[in-house]
């Protein structure tokens, strides 16, 4: 398949240009509709007219001066006028390669390919936009390249898991929207009753913070429409979009954790929400745990479907959970009726949460740090907290308010099962 790119150079499609300024040409058209419809005419908006074709004229310079090749084993991109830009993606190394289609590129048949590798850092290599069938041969060459396989081998087959339906979409995120715009409410009733003269000059301010909710509620809608979960030998494989689409792969073994996420309002209705956390590299300038991509495995479903696309993540051995002992209601009143945690000699699971309740699912392989810590109340009742932590900021597995004893005894397991988790994985790898 890789004679279908030939050997030399090749640029992205000519019309990239035009779909990276999508957002542009729309702000361009709408200073045309004003300029129509006011007295000033074009004079008045001849500086942000100068700006914007500056950055159009800029998208088209980055088009001339991009390319690409595959080079045996090796994608090459090279970018940049000034300061020339020469990378080297080994398909060795590549995590995942992620389809992403704009509504515009969608209008022109084109895709943009997002490339992740290991240890790359946070910024994603990115060829935007090619052909949608190139694009998908493309891809399909890098991931079979990264496996070891000929080239020429075909994608492998998916298996479709769990589809959200719309309806269910569109009613959880008008749920986690709501409190907002109650809040919204209430500071528009008591500001219309405090202070009426001035309330007709705030107006404007409150509509624009409603169409920002209103446009946010929307945009999360759109994002995750038609959310379809699949497995493939490459990973579990998401599919999104209601005008701009994305594929994307997760990869199995660079999972850090998942956590389960059951809001309030939600629970009634026996909803719940999975994100999981993928393994990455942090900027230079990021905490040492800092790292990871964090994405939606299951934007809204019910607890069976979630507990499925854990048991494929992490195998159907899970522990058994254990409350903390009673007197730990006195220093979490708010949160007690939550607490519990177990693990066994792979896998960790803690359940913390006051309002929302949130369940962490940690393979103990991925333990980067493992830590006790013992407030003052803590050491009058003699409890203790461990925490385990993965790459992520919130990649982490707390066993709250433990026996004292108990929790140092356990500081010390996990770290042996940890380190032992790893070696085996080493050497099953």
């Amino acid at each position: 398949m890789t004679e279908d790119f030939g050997a030399g150079w090749h640029r992205l499609h000519p019309l990239s240009p035009l779909i990276q300024g999508g957002g542009l040409l729309s702000g361009l058209l709408g200073i045309f509709a004003l300029s129509l419809v006011t007295a000033e005419g074009y004079e008045a908006y001849v500086y942000q007219l100068v700006a914007a074709g500056a950055i159009m004229v800029a998208g088209l310079v980055r088009w001339l001066v991009t390319r690409w090749k595959l080079d045996g084993a090796t994608l090459r991109i090279e970018t940049g006028l000034l300061r020339r830009d020469s990378r080297q993606l080994p398909m060795a190394r590549i995590q995942a390669v992620d389809v992403v289609r704009p509504l515009l590129a969608r209008v022109f048949g084109l895709a943009s390919l997002q490339i992740r590798l290991a240890g790359a850092g946070k910024k994603d290599d990115r060829l935007a936009y090619l052909p949608l069938g190139e694009a998908a041969r493309l891809r399909a060459v890098l991931l079979a390249g990264h496996h070891g396989l000929d080239p020429a081998a075909p994608e492998p087959a998916e298996r479709p898991v769990i589809t959200v339906p719309a309806g269910r979409v569109i009613g959880a995120t008008l749920l986690r929207a709501a409190p907002r715009f109650a809040a919204l409410a209430v500071i528009a009733a008591v500001a219309a009753r405090a202070a009426p003269a001035l309330f007709p000059a705030s107006k404007s301010t409150l509509v624009v913070m409603a169409l920002g909710l209103v446009t946010s509620t929307w945009l999360q809608v759109t994002a995750r429409y038609g959310f379809t979960v699949a497995t493939s030998h490459d990973g579990i494989r998401i599919r999104r979009g209601l005008l701009s689409t994305v594929a994307e792969t997760i990869p199995l073994r660079r999972v850090q954790a998942v956590r389960l996420v059951q809001p309030l309002l939600w629970r009634p209705f026996g909803w719940c929400r999975l994100v999981v956390h993928v393994a990455g590299v942090a900027g230079p300038d990021s905490a040492p745990n800092a790292g990871g991509l964090t994405k939606a495995l299951l934007p809204v479903g019910s607890m069976s479907e979630a507990r499925h696309l854990i048991r494929l993540v992490f195998g159907p051995d899970t522990p058994e959970l254990a409350r903390p002992p009673k007197r730990a209601r006195i220093k979490a009143p708010l949160s007690y009726h939550f607490l519990a945690a177990g693990h066994n000699k792979v896998m960790a699971v803690t359940i913390t949460g006051r309002v929302c309740k949130k369940t962490v699912y940690m393979k103990l392989e991925k333990l980067q740090s493992v830590r006790l810590t013992q407030g003052p109340v803590q050491r009058r009742l003699s409890l203790a907290s461990v925490h385990g932590d993965a790459a992520g900021r919130q990649a982490h597995a707390a066993f709250a308010d433990r026996e004292a004893a108990q929790a140092r005894e356990l500081l010390d397991e996990l770290a042996t099962l940890g380190r032992s988790a790893r070696s085996t994985e080493s050497a099953g790898g």
